[in-house]
């Protein structure tokens, strides 16, 4: 090798060896002085403080659990919490911060938490709402724009995005998640995980992101909240795991275990799905925190006390014990007696302090509590009018018979409805940062729409339920209730009197704020009987009805879209929602949000998703009761609304499904186009939904699988080509070992406006 010939090579391969020492160096040092950081601070720490930065009680400004966590700012001074939440306010956030690096002996500053889960103060739609408008820059935009708000306010860490798959309608926090379908749910995932923090998770206004609830907490049975969980290993991996696995991918600070149990054993506790799951095969680095209690509530599951319950979550691969104090109680003994190790702590802690590192903490635990930046940058103007224009983009156009919509601003236009002028409700669920006082009602969103133009006439003619008991359940969390005492009959009369004297009724009806969100799962899923019954008169006196659907899940409809012109499901559209409210029903937005749940015509059907299997007696082509099919005897197995659904104040035609070619090889790709056009003199936003079927594979596949979506503006007229791009890792599954890949055969492909109405064209992998 000291051939003069060879000596350059030898030159140039030195010189590439150093070069990519000092690239690999200057990859690490971030890593090293992290590690150097942390472990001269361990070193310091005794047991009991390791212990204690693995414990994570609640402030209780806030009642987001039914237990309570005390003597805080004690427990600060002896080097016994980790971190704070349920804290609001800057300057509260200060002192709790001042105790902890000034009062305690090694001067550790706290993580401070928050369930900022659709908005700090400025509220944006409900999760489900927001993923309707299948706009991944604006939800990103969403999360950027909470973080920079509670940033503002002196949280570093936000209990979100809850990334859950969910399809039986009856649970009631499918309202906080993205809907039925494992691939759009990753990218909305990636798309918060993103919004949060940042592209500097150090900036003081980007904040540690929290993916939840890990794993299958939107499988519940029955839809019973903190319900039991089963499935197999195939269906995890292939429709519930993805966007757990994909907030991963992009780089989320923190994971937030779930209630239910996994394979007879509480996901807290469950070490297959944290460590060899979580930590092994995903390769996820960051902390680990129980959700709410859910250390000792492991009691009540039945798999021990609660100095064994601990003992089995430390050594899952559990960082952080929200609420139960479990840990800080309990793991001293432990060690003592064996059943834990030193470096089980030691590795838990490290992991609690690498948070804090990297969010700066550790230079400067203040970094968040700057009181001018609360007072400029949270619920602002500006921000406002992003949330108003967000809210727009994710309601759904339902029904639309005979174009009654976009209203004209002229006449009068009845609102009624229990819902109309109800502020505390505008936010829906999880909201508890929000001002409920200064939400946008519907009754002043008109109002303001319509000045000098149209009259609006308004009365709220029936309460949100018959029964005051389960009205006052359904309006927890600080929310005002305010019950109007008269009786169902005057409250009626007093509104079809309104609609008499209207050109069209506006009704407002639905669930109220807290009929979905955690612990508010429905037997019923239907609008309460007495808004029902309000609706019937109203449509009998002969006036055009436009329903504004007021919900936090997929509702049974079947009665109203047969008999109500028109229905615009609004969700909880956030702080400004009686504004986008106006901006769409009078034109001055075109609906295009589309359905990310499916929506059953009874509860019987539930849980109902599109993205079902064929069993071996399929109904096929039929639409109603066949013998010896997989169908009911009382209704057919359709939706009233599929998944992908939902109109536009135009029309828009699709054309023939084309494909380069008919075949393709494992390292080759296929471009699927299609044209779509604007029939109508509006423009109009579509979006274009491209699904996939492997005809004949190893295990049992869906009928159809969304893999791809493009959301495209046309003008009145206009003529646009969608393209697709489908490469071999796109057909890829779960197989019976859980092996990822894909297998040759036919495959099917549907492009179309919702996952009903599609085109049709199909390929081979060779």
């Amino acid at each position: 090798m000291n051939h003069p010939l060879y000596q350059p090579i030898q030159k140039n391969i030195l010189i590439l060896i150093s070069v990519l020492m000092v690239v690999s160096c200057g990859k690490q040092q971030p890593q090293s002085r992290m590690d150097k950081k942390v472990d001269s601070l361990m070193r310091l720490m005794t047991i009991e403080e390791k212990i204690g930065q693995l414990n994570l009680p609640s402030a209780g400004y806030f009642k987001t659990g039914e237990a309570a966590s005390s003597d805080i700012g004690k427990k600060i001074e002896q080097g016994k919490v980790g971190g704070l939440f349920n804290i609001k306010g800057v300057a509260n956030v200060r002192e709790m911060q001042r105790i902890a690096v000034e009062k305690s002996r090694l001067k550790i500053p706290l993580l401070f938490g928050m369930d900022v889960i659709h908005g700090y103060e400025t509220i944006f739609p409900i999760p489900l709402g927001l993923s309707c408008s299948w706009d991944m820059d604006l939800i990103r935009q969403t999360a950027r724009m909470a973080a920079t708000e509670a940033s503002a306010d002196g949280i570093n860490w936000a209990y979100s995005p809850m990334v859950d798959i969910a399809r039986d309608a009856r649970w009631g926090r499918i309202a906080e998640g993205s809907g039925e379908d494992p691939y759009l749910g990753a990218r909305i995932a990636e798309a918060m995980v993103r919004g949060y923090q940042g592209n500097d998770l150090s900036a003081n206004n980007t904040v540690m992101a929290c993916v939840k609830h890990y794993a299958l907490y939107g499988a519940a049975e029955a839809g019973r909240d903190y319900n039991t969980t089963d499935m197999s290993h195939v269906r995890m991996y292939n429709e519930y795991f993805p966007p757990f696995q994909a907030a991963v991918n992009a780089g989320v600070g923190s994971v937030m275990t779930s209630f239910n149990e996994i394979d007879g054993v509480p996901a807290t506790a469950n070490k297959w799905l944290l460590s060899d799951v979580l930590r092994q095969q995903w390769s996820f680095g960051g902390l680990l925190v129980s959700d709410y209690t859910s250390v000792s509530e492991m009691v009540p599951h039945g798999i021990g006390d609660l100095p064994t319950v601990s003992a089995r979550a430390l050594d899952a691969g559990l960082d952080m014990d929200m609420v139960s104090e479990g840990f800080l109680t309990t793991l001293s003994n432990s060690l003592k007696e064996g059943k834990i190790t030193e470096q089980q702590i030691n590795e838990a802690c490290k992991r609690v302090l690498q948070a804090k590192y990297k969010l700066g903490l550790l230079d400067d635990p203040y970094r968040y509590c700057q009181e001018e930046r609360a007072k400029t940058e949270i619920f602002t103007d500006a921000n406002r009018a992003f949330s108003r224009k967000v809210a727009a983009q994710s309601f759904v156009l339902l029904k639309n018979q005979n174009h009654l919509l976009p209203l004209k601003k002229q006449g009068t236009i009845a609102l009624i409805g229990p819902l109309a002028d109800a502020a505390e409700n505008m936010t829906g669920t999880w909201s508890v940062a929000a001002h409920f006082s200064k939400s946008i009602t519907v009754r002043k969103g008109l109002e303001t729409a319509t000045a000098g133009k149209a009259k609006i006439i308004y009365a709220k003619g029936s309460n949100l339920y018959e029964d005051a008991h389960l009205e006052e359940i359904a309006t927890p969390f600080g929310k005002t209730l305010h019950r109007d005492k008269r009786s169902a009959a005057e409250l009626r009369d007093e509104a079809l009197r309104m609609a008499r004297q209207a050109d069209v009724v506006v009704a407002a009806l639905g669930e109220s704020a807290e009929m979905t969100g955690e612990s508010s799962s429905r037997s019923d899923i239907g609008i309460p009987d007495t808004q029902k019954e309000l609706l019937k008169a109203l449509l009998q006196t002969g006036k055009p009805v436009v329903l504004l659907l007021f919900n936090g899940r997929p509702m049974t409809l079947k009665w109203e879209d047969e008999n109500v012109p028109a229905i615009l499901d609004v969700w909880f559209g956030g702080s400004e929602t009686g504004d986008a409210i106006a901006d769409v029903l009078f034109g001055e937005i075109n609906p295009s949000g589309k359905l990310t749940t499916t929506f059953p015509q009874n509860v019987g059907q539930v849980p109902m998703y599109y993205a079902q299997k064929n069993t071996g007696r399929p109904l096929g082509d039929a639409k109603w009761f066949q013998k010896f099919k997989s169908n009911y005897l009382d209704v057919s197995n359709d939706p009233v609304y599929p998944f992908g659904y939902g109109l536009s104040y135009t029309d828009f035609s699709y054309g023939e499904v084309k494909l380069s070619k008919p075949e393709m090889t494992a390292s080759d790709s296929i471009t699927v186009s299609i044209e779509v056009t604007n029939l109508g003199q509006k423009e109009g936003t579509e979006v274009v939904q491209l699904y996939l079927h492997d005809v004949i594979g190893s295990i049992t596949r869906p009928v159809k699988e969304l893999k791809g979506f493009k959301k495209v503006i046309l003008k009145a007229g206009e003529t646009q080509t969608v393209h697709f791009t489908l490469k071999n890792k796109d057909l890829f599954f779960y197989k019976s070992d859980l092996s990822l890949g894909s297998e040759p055969g036919v495959f099917e492909i549907f492009v179309g406006g919702n996952s009903r109405d599609v085109k049709k064209a199909e390929f081979k992998l060779l």
